[in-house]
């Protein structure tokens, strides 16, 4: 069987049931949940593993950030046979209530990335697998997780000029949070009959310096770590239950 030529896996490694991140080093915090794990591939922003879960098998796959690496990731696993996928991710509020570590379930997402644009007119709504998304909050409310579910926006860069102004555009929508890869991950993965969810950790508070964020967020602060395991338990068991 051919080798995807980004992600650099053949079919036969590839489980139906995937998990994506951005950032590679995520995986690695993944697979800490994971037995059996085996490693697959590790090219660009792309690295790849394998792990049993219970009695199911996950990939879990890096994308980098933004929308045009996520899509090549969703396509070439789409390629490889994964049938269901939830992206753990990270996000900046954009509501005052969500705090350092809540966790964000998108039920759907504002199309502001190139990405999705590119396959479909902005029209197509971006909006996650209902199923998907009721098993990620039955998960987090058994576990007393904060958890916030609703609509975010993708877009393609957090450092534009207009920046506070956009957030505070999309704040008085209700938009929940943004971040740079999940509308594009809905879109395409709706078209190719996919089943895709997303839980985003919140990593910057609404109104909140974006770069003194990140900087938190790299930092590893203790509630962005909490969060992020939350959210990846959370995608597990929606996936594996």
């Amino acid at each position: 069987m051919s080798i995807q030529p980004h992600i650099l896996v053949a079919p036969h490694q590839v489980s139906e049931k995937a998990v994506v991140c951005g950032e590679p080093n995520r995986v690695n915090r993944i697979v800490a949940h994971l037995t059996d794990v085996e490693s697959l591939a590790d090219n660009r922003e792309f690295r790849l593993m394998r792990g049993r879960y219970g009695d199911t098998i996950v990939t879990v796959c890096s994308t980098g950030i933004g929308a045009p690496s996520a899509i090549i990731a969703l396509e070439e696993l789409y390629q490889c046979g994964v049938k269901q996928l939830i992206r753990i991710g990270s996000a900046g509020a954009l509501q005052p209530q969500i705090a350092i570590g809540d966790v964000i379930i998108a039920e759907a997402a504002v199309r502001d990335d190139g990405g999705s644009a590119s396959y479909v007119k902005p029209g197509f709504p971006a909006y996650a697998n209902h199923r998907l998304v009721g098993k990620l909050q039955a998960y987090c409310a058994q576990h007393h997780i904060c958890a916030h579910s609703g609509v975010v926006r993708s877009h393609d860069s957090f450092y534009t000029d207009q920046e506070q102004d956009l957030c505070h555009y999309w704040h008085r929508q209700g938009v929940l949070g943004a971040d740079m890869e999940t509308a594009a991950l809905f879109t395409v993965g709706r078209l190719r009959q996919l089943e895709v969810a997303a839980i985003l950790t919140n990593v910057v508070l609404f109104d909140q310096d974006v770069k003194a964020g990140v900087n938190d967020y790299v930092a590893s602060s203790k509630a962005s770590a909490q969060g992020e395991q939350h959210a990846i338990l959370a995608a597990l068991n929606a996936l594996c239950d």
